[in-house]
């Protein structure tokens, strides 16, 4: 067996075991990898942010996904997903026929990521994925809204909704609710669980009740309708 076969160095390692050196060696390396990945992926970008308003990526699983679309069924007009990952919430919106269906999300490894999946879809020409600060987006014409956000920074949320929502408008947050307004719905359970908010005016509206069927999810304004 050659001195470099990979099997023969293997076994030896197993054989021999680590000392603390080799362990400290791995450690590091480790930590290493990590803080590897995390400037490649999710860093980008924050520099250009306030430490209080960055939020740490982490994608919606199936069961979110589902859990928001269930409560934007029967709906129209524009959805954004604001802090939209890789792009699963916009792609699975459009597909249910919330459209135009836009993301914004300031990582960019995370937009060319979203835009990657969009384009194997056979969606890349019909969704849109913009790197851009979510806290500088306009959402005057914005009907309908998703958040998976930190608790952190939600409370400063809720200010730029209430300034800038259109009558009619629905805000669905997954994971964590909106801390001071009153949801019209609530689906799913522990971190499956989202809330939705509908947006009336001066403010939001509602009480929490059970899931509603698509049938009885309030549809928003047409935003071309005179």
């Amino acid at each position: 067996m050659e001195p470099d076969d990979p099997a023969e160095a293997l076994t030896e390692l197993r054989e021999r075991g680590l000392g603390w050196c080799e362990l400290l060696q791995a450690a590091a390396g480790s930590g290493l990898a990590v803080y590897a990945v995390w400037a490649l992926l999710l860093q980008p970008g924050f520099r250009r942010v306030p430490l209080r308003l960055q939020v740490p990526y982490a994608g919606a699983s199936a069961r979110q996904v589902e859990n928001v679309l269930s409560l934007l069924r029967g709906r129209s007009g524009k959805l954004v997903d604001l802090g939209s990952g890789d792009g699963r919430i916009v792609l699975a919106a459009h597909r249910c026929g919330l459209r135009p269906a836009v993301g914004y999300e300031l990582n960019p490894w995370l937009v060319g990521l979203a835009r990657l999946h969009a384009w194997k879809a056979g969606c890349a020409g019909s969704v849109r994925y913009h790197r851009e600060d979510l806290w500088k987006v306009s959402l005057r014409d914005c009907y309908n809204v998703s958040v998976f956000l930190a608790p952190s920074v939600l409370p400063l949320l809720e200010g730029k909704l209430q300034a800038e929502l259109p009558e009619g408008a629905r805000v669905v947050s997954g994971r964590f609710p909106l801390p001071t307004w009153q949801p019209v719905a609530v689906v799913g359970e522990g971190l499956d669980r989202v809330w939705a908010y509908d947006f009336h005016g001066g403010g939001p509206g509602g009480q929490a009740a059970p899931a509603p069927s698509s049938a009885s999810v309030p549809r928003a304004p047409d935003p071309q309708a005179g």
